[in-house]
């Protein structure tokens, strides 16, 4: 069994409190009755998030944690008192982040990034805000244009900061930001840069041509959706086109003029409309 994932378990017998369930090595566990579905019966395979309870015991639950061990997540605190800073992460039993674990003193109902493992000496989940400790330099395994997964973790002055493929630091400059982007979203990119200092700089759509495809795609399902027609064109303000689409107004004019090259738009002085199949062809 292992604690802060997600383990496959036989459901072994029912009791009072709840089912027991039971590993390959016929250890157990108790699911509480609250996560018991009347469904389950005896033999039955339960996907279970483990955790330890405040006694130290071990416990499973069916809810959905906002982060598992090794990982980053933005969480809330939802108290602070004289053993650290609890965070709200999903399960019953808020995430402790102790203040040997706070380089800044955390500040309860507030946000921070979290990263969550085993502590050594308790053998029990806990957080933490030294974030860099848990980062590693991007090296030779990491490639220009590269697809990756991102954590929105902090808006500044030159862009928005991003932990790349739970491992990474990036960075999004504002220039490259075309869609809106909040503390705590997850989102893909696509690596633009690797810096020698081994951290990255990231776009939210990849170069070139391959850039314009997927939005083109989107752009479409958007006029789909709206009946054929949009209230926007290349002369919109760069406010209306981030509201309807999330793009900048520069991404918003190469994937309209894609679709018009491959006429299946129309552009009319109020809006664009779809080109219907029999005038296309």
């Amino acid at each position: 069994m292992k604690l802060g994932v997600w383990n496959e378990l036989r459901l072994d017998r029912f009791t009072n409190p709840g089912a027991y369930l039971e590993d390959d090595e016929g250890n157990d566990v108790l699911l509480p009755t609250k996560y018991v579905d009347p469904a389950f019966q005896l033999d039955d395979i339960i996907n279970v998030f483990l955790y330890k309870d405040s006694e130290g015991r071990i416990i499973a639950t069916t809810l959905k944690p906002k982060i598992l061990i090794n990982e980053f997540a933005v969480l809330r605190i939802a108290e602070v008192n004289q053993f650290g800073a609890f965070a709200e992460w999903g399960v019953e039993k808020h995430l402790l982040i102790p203040y040997r674990e706070q380089p800044k003193k955390l500040e309860e109902g507030k946000y921070y990034l979290i990263h969550m493992y085993v502590d050594s000496a308790t053998e029990r989940l806990v957080g933490t805000t030294r974030i860099g400790l848990y980062l590693k330099p991007a090296g030779e395994e990491v490639e220009r244009n590269q697809h990756v997964e991102l954590l929105v973790c902090e808006m500044t002055d030159l862009g928005v900061k991003v932990i790349v493929n739970n491992q990474y630091n990036g960075l999004i400059f504002n220039s490259d930001i075309t869609q809106r982007l909040r503390m705590g979203d997850k989102t893909a990119g696509f690596v633009k840069n690797v810096r020698p200092d081994g951290k990255l700089d990231i776009v939210l759509q990849p170069e070139g041509y391959q850039k314009v495809e997927p939005l083109a795609r989107k752009l479409l399902q958007l006029l789909s959706d709206n009946e054929g027609f949009l209230h926007l064109t290349d002369k919109s303000s760069p406010e209306e086109i981030q509201e309807y689409t999330g793009w900048s107004k520069k991404v918003f004019k190469q994937v309209l003029g894609n679709l018009y090259k491959q006429r299946l738009i129309l552009i009319h002085e109020n809006g664009i409309t779809l080109v219907e199949e029999e005038q296309a062809d």
